[in-house]
């Protein structure tokens, strides 16, 4: 089976909340014409929707449903990161994005800028309506860590950083989110305890187990994208592409120069695995469900693919 079909399995566990969460996001798009009508077909077109579905698993191994409050948290989750993937197709001067054209290639660069910056308004908007300040605290601290790592990356291309500061780009531009979207179902899940402090306590304990998996996921994640970018031809990129433009990730950083990236390879898949053992620690003591044999498959494909 492919990466795409073994995915798809894991994704029938969340089939009804995924659904959920992509009819909200295209009920809060409202803008002129024509640019309402390619949101919702950019927001409805394929995807993966890999944050909500692992944060759905995660809870839904604990308490097995999962409120519809929490699943509009998640798709700001998402539409966060739809607006980041338009900037990014800016930057990156792409012309398509989900079998679509980018925002920019239809309309311009100016006007993609203003778009991916509605969708961010709109999640935030969802966010404040829910009423939860540490919700939107940590929202509001997540996309100040995603410009951190942006503007970073580009203050530091065509240098070679230590590995350490790798890691420390790849929290702040992937894995936060992923831990945003991990910890948000128990944000709310807190709020709604009434100081009730020996269920605050428990939460708060799981709440700290589902960040620890983000955090570990994200960078696994990151470091297998972009190991995929010198490797594959199925990433989401040209082959190479970051190295072209000066972006000097694991590979190289260990190589110690972007011309024998190959010679970094496999010591950038040591960090990977190392990343994937420390996710699914992570788990380990989550109840042994489907919902949890689900998330274990997700950190098998992120090492086997």
């Amino acid at each position: 089976m492919t990466f795409e079909e073994k995915y798809a399995d894991i994704r029938q566990l969340a089939k009804d909340e995924i659904e959920f969460i992509e009819k909200f996001m295209v009920q809060n798009v409202e803008t002129r014409e024509p640019l309402n009508s390619y949101i919702i077909n950019f927001l409805n077109a394929p995807s993966k929707r890999i944050r909500p579905l692992l944060s759905i698993l995660f809870y839904k191994s604990l308490y097995g449903d999962i409120s519809d409050e929490k699943l509009k948290a998640l798709a700001s989750v998402e539409l966060i990161h739809s607006a980041s993937l338009i900037h990014d197709d800016i930057i990156d001067e792409s012309d398509t994005r989900r079998g679509l054209k980018t925002v920019a290639c239809e309309f311009g660069n100016k006007l993609g800028v203003i778009c991916g910056d509605y969708l961010l308004s709109v999640a935030m908007k969802i966010v404040t309506e829910l009423g939860s300040v540490e919700l939107l605290k940590n929202f509001s601290n997540t996309l100040n860590k995603m410009c951190v790592g942006e503007i970073n990356q580009n203050f530091d291309r065509f240098k070679i950083s230590k590995i350490e500061d790798y890691i420390e780009k790849s929290k702040n531009k992937t894995a936060y989110l992923f831990e945003t979207a991990l910890i948000t179902p128990f944000i709310c899940h807190c709020e709604s305890f009434n100081n009730e402090i020996l269920l605050k306590s428990h939460n708060d304990e799981i709440k700290q187990m589902a960040s620890d998996f983000g955090i570990n996921t994200g960078i696994a994640f990151q470091i297998r994208d972009d190991l995929m970018n010198l490797t594959s031809s199925d990433s989401s990129k040209p082959l190479r592409n970051d190295i072209a433009e000066g972006i000097y990730n694991a590979p190289v950083i260990y190589a110690g120069n972007p011309d024998n990236y190959i010679n970094g390879l496999e010591k950038t898949r040591v960090l990977l695995n190392n990343y994937i053992k420390t996710a699914y620690a992570n788990i380990e003591k989550l109840p042994q469900n489907v919902y949890k044999k689900g998330l274990e498959n997700f950190l098998e494909l992120l090492g086997n693919d």
